[in-house]
């Protein structure tokens, strides 16, 4: 992850929850007070946020210092401990809930990713994710996709040409959209487009793309289809595609599958979180 990037971002995250002050634990605790929080699986599932775990907690306090119990991308059960997170409890109580809410998500974005994974069992076809993601979130969710095992699709707009089925209605058709593509584009681009036919197909190939995304295609379809694609030209199956279906849509020999569902339909992993006091700050009163 671009940890400057993440810094930003959780420095955003922060400011929408914390505001000026956190008013309950400032009223609480003093400054000097130590504690530690441990984040307890009530779930099995992926290991994923590491980064945001330790970036978050030392914005709020250098002091902080992480004891990892499961490494990146490890496999951990119900009932296990995570790691622990040692420090000022105003820190702790701060971040706690952010940082568990990322974590959370991450852990099941990365968990459905490598059910994903090994329900393919391919040397060939690879895992990819879409634009699917939730605002805000793309670069941690997409992070957490490479964490489980898959692969990141275009990030973005910005940075490869995928020209849909709405970009081919207002063209006229594919080989227009291709051609004013090819006309603007520089040599480092490539050029992606969904296709649904075999007269697609056929246009696409001819029109000299990089990618063909069989789009809502069956395997059935794809398995006949992608026999006509040119050596070189990359394919890839999408389109509403479940875990179920995996096995036969990877027997077409398409070189990617992206599945929308590992991000923008997955239930946060149930992360529970356990305070403890390690020294309580001596308070003057008066006798």
């Amino acid at each position: 992850m671009n940890t400057l990037k993440l810094r930003k971002q959780l420095e955003h995250y922060f400011i929408e929850d914390i505001g000026e002050r956190d008013l309950t634990t400032e009223l609480i605790f003093g400054e000097h007070e130590r504690g530690a929080i441990t984040f307890l699986a009530k779930d099995r599932g992926v290991f994923c946020g590491r980064e945001v775990i330790t970036v978050g907690f030392l914005m709020l306090s250098n002091e902080c210092h992480f004891e990892f119990f499961k490494q990146e991308g490890e496999w951990f059960n119900q009932g296990e401990v995570l790691l622990k997170v040692y420090g000022p409890i105003s820190a702790l109580l701060k971040g706690e809930r952010v940082i568990l809410n990322l974590v959370q998500r991450m852990c099941a974005v990365a968990t459905k990713t490598k059910k994903a994974v090994d329900l393919l069992n391919s040397t060939h076809t690879r895992i990819v994710d879409t634009r699917k993601t939730t605002p805000g979130l793309r670069m941690l969710e997409k992070y957490a996709v490479r964490t489980g095992g898959g692969y990141n699709h275009r990030y973005g707009l910005y940075d490869a040409v995928m020209i849909k089925d709405n970009h081919i209605s207002f063209a006229g058709s594919i080989s227009k959209a291709v051609e004013s593509v090819k006309s603007k584009i520089g040599h480092m681009v490539k050029i992606e487009v969904e296709i649904e036919s075999i007269a697609q197909l056929n246009e696409a190939i001819a029109a000299g793309v990089d990618v063909i995304m069989f789009d809502n295609c069956t395997p059935r379809e794809i398995e006949d289809w992608i026999t006509y694609v040119p050596k070189g030209v990359i394919t890839e199956a999408s389109g509403g595609i479940g875990l179920e279906e995996l096995h036969k849509y990877g027997q077409t020999g398409v070189d990617y599958i992206s599945i929308g569902a590992l991000t923008h339909s997955v239930a946060a992993l149930d992360i529970s979180v356990r305070m403890s006091v390690i020294e309580k700050e001596k308070r003057n009163e008066s006798i």
